[in-house]
This record gives C-alpha cells, sequence and structure tokens, in this order.
C-alpha cells in the first residue's frame, strides 16, 4: 500500500527496450509509474464507463502486455510472480485494468498448456513484438450428459464450434466474456470440433468481419474491462490458428494443462488483494484529513493529542482492517510461489504437486474474497461523511468492483475443495474449467 494519493506522472512511462534482457527493477518501476497515472482519473473513468480503449494505450506505452513472454530476442519478459506483482498494483489503482491484464496474461500461456513448444513460441512472439491484448477464455464444455442437464433446466450455455474444412476450420456460435473483448487484438477460445468431439484452442482475430461484439453496459462494478458477449459466424480458422488440444476430462488430462484456470484464478485473487489495497489507500489520506470528534468521558484519548485521526475507535478500525488485509497477503504469496514453481515445471508436473498448488490457490481465493467484501463494505461505512454531493470520494466504486469480481466464482467450491483435501486426503479433481 503506497504511502501517499498517488500523483500523475509527467509523461506516460515508457515501455522496457525489447532489445535489453528483463532486469528486476525494470518492471516495479514502470508499473508503478502506470498505476499513478491511471489513479489519478480513475473515478471519472469508472464513472464515465467507456470501452478501455484509453487505457490500453497506456498499457502498451508500458510495455505491459509483453510482460509475460520468455527474454529473449526482441523480449524483455520476466516471470510469473512479477506479473502477479504487476496485476496487483494496476488493481490497486484501477481493477478493471488490472482484471484486463490478469486475463490477458493467463490467456498468453495458454500454448504452453494445450499446444506445442512452437505454438507457445509463435504466440508469445506475437504478444511480444505487437503487443497484443488476449482476450477470452479456454473453457472446456461440460461433458455431454451435463450439457443435456443443463438443456432440460433451460440454462444450456451457448456453444463455440469449429467445423472442418479443407483451409481449416469455421468457427461458429455466441459466448459471453467477463473482460477484453471490446479491445483485443485476439481471442484465445476453446471450441468443439464438430466431427470429433475434441475440444480446441484457437486464435482469433476480432477484426474479421464474421465476429460481432456487444459490449455490456451499466454493469454494477468491473465498469472498464471491456465484457461483452461475441458472436461468430463462420469465421476462418486457418491451421496455424489452432494453438492445441484439451481433453475433457480428468482421465486424460494432463495435471500441467489443469494449472490453465488456476492461473487465470490466482491472477484475479491478485485482483482482489490489489482493490484491497487501493480502498485502503485512498481511505487512510481520506480520514488523515477528516476532522474527527473524540469522547470526552474515555480518558484513553488524550494520549492521541490533535493528531490526523486521532479517533481511537477510528484508529481500532483500521488496524482490523489493515491486519485483515496483511492476513489475505500472507496466504496469497504461497500460492503465487507454488504455481509460479508449477508452471516451470512444464509437462513433468505430477498430480500431487498438482494437489498442492490447487488447495494454496484456493486457501487465496476465499480468504481474499472474503476480506474484500469485508475490508471495502467498512471503508463504505468510515468514509460515510467524509464527502459532500459536489465531491463525492467515490469509495462506492471499491466495493462495487469486490461484488462483481468475487462473484465470478462460488465460495464454497474452494472451501468445499481445502476441506476435502485436509479432512480426507482427497485431491482435487484435475478440471479445466474455472
Amino acid at each position: 500500500m503506497n504511502g501517499a494519493m498517488p500523483k500523475r506522472s509527467a509523461a506516460h512511462p515508457a515501455a522496457p527496450h525489447a532489445g535489453l534482457p528483463a532486469e528486476d527493477d525494470v518492471w516495479p518501476r514502470v508499473t508503478r509509474e502506470l498505476a499513478d497515472d491511471l489513479a489519478v482519473d480513475a473515478l471519472s473513468r469508472d464513472r464515465a464507463g467507456k470501452p478501455p480503449s484509453d487505457e490500453l494505450a497506456r498499457l502498451r506505452e508500458a510495455g505491459l502486455p509483453a510482460l509475460l513472454t520468455p527474454p529473449g530476442p526482441l523480449r524483455s519478459g520476466s516471470d510469473w510472480r512479477t506479473a502477479c506483482a504487476v496485476i496487483r498494483e494496476i488493481a490497486a489503482a484501477d481493477s478493471s485494468i488490472g482484471e484486463l491484464l490478469g486475463r490477458h496474461y493467463a490467456l498468453t500461456w495458454s500454448a504452453r498448456f494445450f499446444g506445442t513448444p512452437e505454438t507457445a513460441d509463435a504466440l508469445e512472439r506475437g504478444t511480444a513484438t505487437a503487443q497484443w491484448l488476449l482476450a477470452g477464455d479456454t473453457t472446456v464444455p461440460a461433458a455431454e450428459s451435463d450439457t443435456r442437464a443443463a438443456a432440460l433446466a433451460g440454462s444450456a450455455p451457448p456453444d463455440l464450434t469449429l467445423t472442418p474444412t479443407k483451409a481449416g476450420h469455421l468457427l461458429n456460435g455466441r459466448r459471453s466474456f467477463a473482460a477484453g473483448v471490446s479491445v483485443a487484438d485476439r481471442l484465445v477460445l476453446g471450441a468443439v470440433c464438430t466431427t470429433t468431439g475434441d475440444t480446441l484452442i484457437a486464435l482469433v482475430d476480432p477484426a474479421h468481419p464474421g465476429v460481432t461484439t456487444d459490449p455490456a453496459h451499466d454493469r454494477l462494478g468491473q465498469r472498464l474491462t471491456g465484457a461483452g458477449t461475441v458472436t461468430f459466424d463462420g469465421v476462418p480458422i486457418p491451421p496455424a490458428g489452432i494453438l492445441g488440444s484439451a481433453a475433457r476430462d480428468e482421465h486424460h488430462v494432463t495435471p500441467y494443462a489443469t494449472l490453465a484456470p488456476l492461473a487465470l484464478r490466482l491472477a484475479l485473487v491478485h485482483v482482489g488483494l490489489g482493490i484491497v489495497e487501493g480502498a485502503l489507500a485512498e481511505a487512510r489520506d481520506v480520514s488523515r484529513a477528516a476532522p474527527h470528534s473524540r469522547p470526552a468521558e474515555d480518558p484513553d484519548t488524550a494520549a492521541y493529542g490533535e493528531q490526523p485521526g486521532g479517533d481511537p475507535y477510528l484508529l481500532l478500525a483500521y488496524g482490523e482492517l489493515v491486519a485483515a488485509a496483511h492476513t489475505a497477503a500472507a496466504v496469497v504469496e504461497p500460492a503465487t510461489e507454488a504455481l509460479a514453481r508449477g508452471l516451470l515445471m512444464g509437462p513433468d508436473l505430477g498430480v500431487g504437486e498438482r494437489a498442492d498448488i490447487a488447495v494454496l490457490v484456493a486457501a487465496a481465493e476465499a480468504v481474499t474474497n472474503e476480506s474484500a467484501i469485508r475490508i471495502t463494505t467498512r471503508i463504505l461505512e468510515l468514509t460515510a461523511t467524509s464527502g459532500t454531493p459536489a465531491h463525492d470520494p467515490g469509495f462506492d466504486r471499491f466495493w462495487r468492483n469486490a461484488r462483481v469480481l468475487t462473484a465470478q466464482r462460488s465460495p464454497a467450491h474452494s472451501l468445499r475443495a481445502i476441506g476435502d483435501h485436509y479432512l480426507n486426503g482427497t485431491q482435487p479433481p484435475l478440471m479445466l474449467r474455472i
């Protein structure tokens, strides 16, 4: 958490030179400058709710879309630990852009999870040289029996299908996405082959005339992620556009491939942690400046003098919130380290090692999501009288963003997996669905 309200930098930060090797201090500095820049107008941009085109330009100018690529010729990439730190700091300034970036980073690893080293290199080269922003998801459709049950209940999701042709495949269908579709350079999608039933991971250019995007308007929170629904009508996918394939059940899937949903979940956990830290930092500055009365009958109040925030009850409230934020951060750290190690293992990752990562990510998710809701709600209460209608500090946006972000996955799934693993030694199922 920064010690002062972020200030706008004199100019947008320049991207690290692509030909230089990654240095430990480059990305933190660049990220900090961009976060300061985003924080200045975060409230006004949230209220405007426009597609994040300007924000994406800022990300590109900082070189952040290309961060998670291996260092090499024309690349200056970094690792997952650094990527998570970047997500968290950007999210503290603007959680919508943090989510946009987090989902992009998870998708940049798609070809490694599902394809070959050659397809992975091609995707990462495009991301590094052209600074593509990726959107979409690699969700594997439910088994046929589950799909039938959903259809009978009237809730069958719209599927994406790939029909083989002499020149490759044709993509058809419709799907909703939580981020990026209004500004993405490429979409990474899981779709079912109509002849084999296999799930293929496809790279799609959204500029094709067969792609129609319907942006989501008036969202409760995370308004600047570029969410929306995309329709695909006979979009040609050449052979080079198929990044790989994904197994549909745990009997055939590899442990390494199942890190795909865990990487996305952990990226979103860092977004939630960023919301907590950003809300606390802004609320602290407001509370320092606001006058507070001290209960005359409380003999302990004299010890606080006339310092800003001298109300001991306010100090107690902030102490509880900061402790909760530190607790969440302490749980997130080992999950981040474990996932980073698992990603480096590649196909050598074992079932037991993957299970340990899944439990740590589930714990981080459960603790952070609960903390994000509780802390942002309490901050709303603490700052309720700090502004006027003309000068609303806008702390409701932190609660709205946390609420939308945490609603994307039920905490019951995470807690049940943790409990079953601890009580019965059951390994979390190998799944490719978030």
